[in-house]
């Protein structure tokens, strides 16, 4: 059975990366990162990416390894491992040498540097991490996909039928937290800190969808207790940020954890149905990700030396970022059979 709540999660999770990597352009440390940056900040986007930040990437990779569940279904070892290179291998090599250059060269261009062709994994990273996640874990996937009715699956279902079940969950992403000490912790592009994250994510969202309803119908039942927790915690990390207090780390890993349980519990009771809209933004999603970052910087160059509001400034450089990737996408990665591969489609 399909489950479209995940797939409206992993198309709304995509689509607020690429508005957050837009805001990046209007904060003061943008060009720190690599980023075209506007001589004019907003700094009050600051607030909701703050928010957005302990928890966009680590959602992206619960979201992954749920995806791999399902891919499992009708593939043996070698199917999936065939399918995943086609998937995220290829696009993510092609990506390297004939995409990340592209934007590279953009913001060469705009702060008046020497163009350089400069192959680089940039914001497709976390495809490189996904490769490795399957590689690794799938012989454990495997074994607990053909013992569903088996010891560890039951174990899983009866700890994940409580709210208290997750507690081990949680301890576990603290504990990577504590021993890594990640300086910011949402600095996750290339970073052990992003890779151990990631790879806890993934094998916990594989988890998830393997234990059944169970997991499901708890969260559901107690999705007002976790985004309750999560806005208290958020609110709390605030106030710490300010006073620079040490038990910072452990409260945005505690938030992180229950802002994606909330996605999942919402996206569970209110997203679990079909349409044209999903079946069109879900084959999108993916190839709109792997060339936003063109556009992005393209939108940037034109607009940020305009003489207008900053405001204004922000909406159309996500307008234009947005209608560049799906022109693109509709009009050339969509109707072209030997580049759909490339961006992660099948031909």
């Amino acid at each position: 059975m399909r489950r479209y709540d995940i797939d409206w999660i992993r198309v709304i999770a995509i689509g607020l990366l690429l508005i957050y990597h837009v805001s990046i352009g209007f904060q003061p440390w943008g060009m720190m990162i690599g980023f075209i940056t506007n001589s004019k900040s907003w700094t009050a986007l600051w607030i909701p990416m703050t928010l957005l930040n302990v928890m966009r990437i680590p959602l992206l990779f619960f979201v992954s390894g749920m995806g791999v569940y399902f891919a499992m279904r009708n593939r043996n070892w070698k199917q999936l491992l065939a399918d995943r290179a086609w998937r995220i291998l290829l696009p993510f090599v092609f990506g390297i040498f004939a995409i990340v250059p592209i934007h590279i060269f953009i913001i060469q261009y705009y702060y008046h540097l020497t163009p350089t062709y400069l192959p680089n994994p940039g914001h497709l990273w976390f495809l490189g991490n996904l490769v490795v996640y399957v590689i690794v874990l799938s012989p454990l996937f495997f074994y607990l996909k053909r013992n569903e009715e088996g010891h560890i699956v039951r174990w899983m279902q009866k700890g994940w039928s409580t709210p208290w079940g997750l507690v081990p969950v949680i301890v576990l992403f603290i504990l990577e937290a504590l021993i890594i000490n990640p300086m910011p912790y949402e600095l996750y592009a290339m970073t052990w800190h992003g890779f151990v994250l990631g790879l806890l994510a993934f094998f916990f969202g594989f988890c998830f969808v393997i234990s059944g309803n169970h997991f499901w119908q708890m969260i559901s039942t107690w999705k007002w207790l976790f985004l309750l927790i999560a806005v208290a915690l958020f609110t709390l990390r605030t106030v710490l940020t300010y006073l620079k207090a040490p038990a910072l780390m452990p409260v945005m890993v505690i938030e992180s954890q229950c802002w994606i349980i909330a996605v999942f519990a919402f996206g569970y009771r209110y997203l679990n149905r079909p349409g044209k809209a999903l079946t069109y933004l879900s084959q999108a999603a993916y190839p709109v990700y792997i060339i936003h970052m063109i556009f992005l910087y393209l939108s940037s160059a034109w607009i940020f030396p305009l003489e207008i509001g900053v405001p204004l400034q922000f909406v159309l450089v996500l307008l234009f970022t947005f209608a560049g990737c799906f022109a693109t996408y509709e009009l050339v990665i969509r109707r072209v059979k030997w580049i759909r591969p490339l961006f992660g489609l099948k031909r």
